[in-house]
């Protein structure tokens, strides 16, 4: 497993990306799994899924800098959280890579993805007609992926399931770039949250990763 990229955000929030180089056994000889991390591990079917979920967690160790067990388990929305050690994190995975994102304050959210024209096909699924007419016909494909992750971020820092992308969470229009920002919000309700979304593309791939500024423990 190589470190494939490492960014910090702010003293107390960051993320990095690993190529999955290894094979299972390799990963499991990194961590120390307890039964039920075990039983969960052979209900996936083998390949891809175990090396991403290993992966994750190996990937999670080393950015904590510890050879200590850590406890990261899924609450009943699936959001994973370490109930041993005080960081917020998210998890993602796409083919090749892992990527995990932590901060010590406030909540986030990271989704990675390989850039793939399949993504035009499903875009009315996720993309309402105000947005879809915003996007650059030149670099079709590539905004549509910095959508997809920039409401997938948002998706997983706020945590909870029956979220839809196309009804609950809106981009304001922003320009193609393979690297920058956008201003995004979370309508539930009477609920409504700001956030500012950042990513950029790398090797192939486009990431999207968010933090809860506002947040206060």
């Amino acid at each position: 497993m190589a470190l494939a990229y490492f960014k910090e955000l702010d003293p107390h929030t960051s993320f990095a990306l690993w190529k999955i180089d290894e094979k299972e056994d390799e990963l499991i000889a990194q961590l120390q799994l307890k039964d039920h991390e075990k039983k969960y591990l052979d209900s996936l079917n083998k390949g891809k899924r175990n090396l991403h979920w290993l992966s994750t967690r190996v990937l999670l160790r080393k950015m904590l800098n510890t050879s200590s067990y850590i406890d990261c388990k899924t609450d009943e929305h699936g959001k994973p959280y370490l109930s041993n050690l005080p960081y917020f994190i998210s998890l993602s995975h796409s083919f090749e890579y892992a990527a995990v994102m932590i901060s010590e304050n406030k909540p986030v959210g990271i989704d990675i993805e390989l850039v793939d024209t399949k993504i035009e096909r499903i875009a009315h699924k996720f993309m309402n007609e105000q947005e879809l007419s915003s996007m650059d016909s030149t670099h079709l494909i590539e905004h549509l992926y910095i959508s997809w992750c920039a409401k997938e971020a948002i998706y997983k820092l706020q945590g909870k399931r029956n979220v839809s992308f196309l009804n609950h969470i809106r981009l304001r229009q922003f320009k193609y770039s393979s690297e920058g920002s956008l201003n995004a919000s979370l309508n539930i309700g009477l609920n409504h949250r700001e956030f500012e979304v950042h990513y950029q593309k790398l090797d192939g791939y486009m990431i999207g990763y968010v933090a809860d500024g506002n947040y206060a423990k």
